[in-house]
């Protein structure tokens, strides 16, 4: 790394995915500037990120900025040839008004693409979701999902926050369609992600794995979701940010679905101390939504009660050559690293 090396803007820097895409810039040799909303969690998220990476940190660098407000985005993509725009509002439970998360994911996307196009960036890849993809049918869909697939906002089993990785993608497109200062555009859409967490504070994709562990769950409900391995997120956005035929494409990022009693069940094979409190038995439907009517974060999982699905990342594997780890790996990762840093 030297003075002269590219500068990446990672926006969300603190977060689960942002501190992994901003490790793997690291280990590449580029300078990193992460944004974030306080500047008090600067030195916590330096120390995670420098366990990472093998030639230190030298090149990293903060900026406090807000999804919510213009203040900071100029001065945070000043010098910047690429952004990774990662940050995003995701609540664990599902607000009275769906613009407590809608506003700030789409309004933050376009003032960060509005700063990037000034400072002349050369090109910004999006943390979208397959959440902007597999949703909104009125009934299964029989093959994988692709990247010319949708949610339709307003079909069946959608939520805020469905719709707010959906309306911040489209927003970002639509952004591109009218820019004419020569920025590129790609997107990334992750399925739920687990591996490593960096810190305790690990943020709302480790639940899952969390709670399993913890044998906080009664019973399993019938839920999955694709998985990914945050390692190979951030690999993906990467490769989309290097790459130049992945200018104007959207990349979905998800292994195999999997049920929740399928990561359980890794999870019992590979960590028997925990095994005694993990769940074997699935939880009736009508009991998950009965519950979910007072606790809001089973009501926010209730879209994906009793479905099943597939998405392919194909078009990653063979425009990109990503070549992604298994939702074994994934799974045993993120419990691992959970255990060594006492969060269980």
């Amino acid at each position: 790394m030297t003075p002269t090396s590219p500068l990446v803007l990672v926006t969300g820097i603190t977060g689960f995915i942002g501190s992994h895409c901003a490790a793997a810039l690291l280990q590449r040799g580029y300078r990193v500037r992460g944004s974030l909303r306080s500047a008090s969690r600067a030195e916590s998220i330096r120390q995670a990120i420098g366990r990472q990476v093998s030639q230190g940190i030298e090149g990293l660098e903060f900026a406090e900025a807000d999804l919510t407000r213009d203040a900071g985005w100029t001065e945070a993509a000043a010098g910047c040839t690429y952004v990774l725009h990662v940050a995003s509002p995701v609540p664990t439970y599902v607000p009275k008004d769906p613009m407590e998360i809608i506003r700030p994911a789409v309004e933050g996307t376009r003032r960060v693409l509005r700063a990037a196009a000034r400072s002349g960036v050369k090109r910004t890849v999006l943390t979208s979701s397959t959440a902007a993809v597999v949703y909104g049918d009125h009934r299964p869909k029989a093959e994988p999902y692709t990247e010319s697939d949708w949610t339709k906002p307003e079909g069946p089993r959608t939520n805020p926050y469905i719709r707010s990785k959906l309306r911040a993608e489209r927003a970002a497109w639509d952004f591109m369609d009218r820019d004419d200062s020569g920025m590129e555009l790609s997107a990334v859409n992750p399925g739920l992600v687990l591996g490593p967490v960096l810190e305790k504070d690990y943020g709302s994709s480790g639940e899952v794995v969390y709670k399993i562990l913890k044998g906080d769950f009664p019973g399993l409900p019938r839920l999955g979701f694709p998985l990914t391995d945050v390692r190979d997120v951030a690999q993906l956005h990467v490769l989309a940010m290097e790459r130049p035929e992945a200018a104007g494409e959207r990349f979905i990022c998800g292994n195999a679905f999997w049920h929740l009693s399928q990561i359980a069940d890794t999870l019992r094979a590979h960590f028997p101390d925990y095994a005694g409190k993990i769940p074997k038995r699935e939880l009736p439907s009508w009991l998950v939504r009965l519950f979910a009517l007072r606790d809001p974060e089973t009501r926010s999982v209730l879209v994906d009660l009793n479905r099943s699905y597939e998405v392919s990342q194909q078009k990653a594997k063979d425009r990109l050559g990503f070549a992604p780890r298994s939702n074994e790996e994934a799974v045993i990762s993120m419990a691992r690293s959970m255990i060594e840093l006492g969060i269980v």
